[in-house]
């Protein structure tokens, strides 16, 4: 491996779980999770020579993840589908947390793309500046949008 390959390989390997989170809040399907991982790393390699650093790496990751999962979401919704479902989940665990964390992020996935990242940076716990370089809008504008995010996930009815 040259040195290009050895530096790409070490990216993916410290921002992985960035990678995957985003992929996750655009899917809850376990093959599109693992089709939209394989995207991104093909956007983030085709865009790796091109990464001038004028943003850290993880904000450029983050971007770059963002971008390929909202691009994939717009494919979707113009092929029609028929998607194949088991009525048991083998895996359920009902505690009162699992509920929980699933009625958030059911709720997440019903707002809309750009509102979603928002969430999910919010949910890492990036800072306003981090988020605004990221999704391309103002400081103010990461508040503001946040609020009514916040507002929105409240007024959503329990699933």
């Amino acid at each position: 491996m040259d040195n290009k390959e050895t530096e790409f390989a070490q990216i993916v390997k410290e921002h992985k779980n960035t990678i995957y989170t985003v992929c996750y809040m655009f899917s809850k399907d376990s093959d599109e999770v693992a089709d939209l991982f394989q995207e991104v790393l093909i956007n983030l390699w085709r865009g790796f020579e091109k990464f001038r650093g004028e943003s850290s790496v993880s904000t450029w990751v983050w971007r770059v993840s963002f971008n390929t999962c909202i691009t994939f979401e717009r494919k979707k919704k113009r092929q029609a589908t028929v998607p194949l479902t088991i009525d048991i989940d083998l895996f359920e665990d009902s505690d009162e947390d699992t509920r929980q964390i699933r009625k958030l992020y059911s709720r997440i996935h019903r707002l809309k793309p750009f509102d979603r990242a928002i969430v999910l940076l919010w949910l890492d716990n990036l800072s306003y500046e981090e988020f605004g370089a990221i999704v391309g809008i103002s400081v103010k504008n990461v508040s503001v949008r946040l609020y009514r995010i916040k507002e929105e996930l409240k007024r959503m009815s329990n699933d």
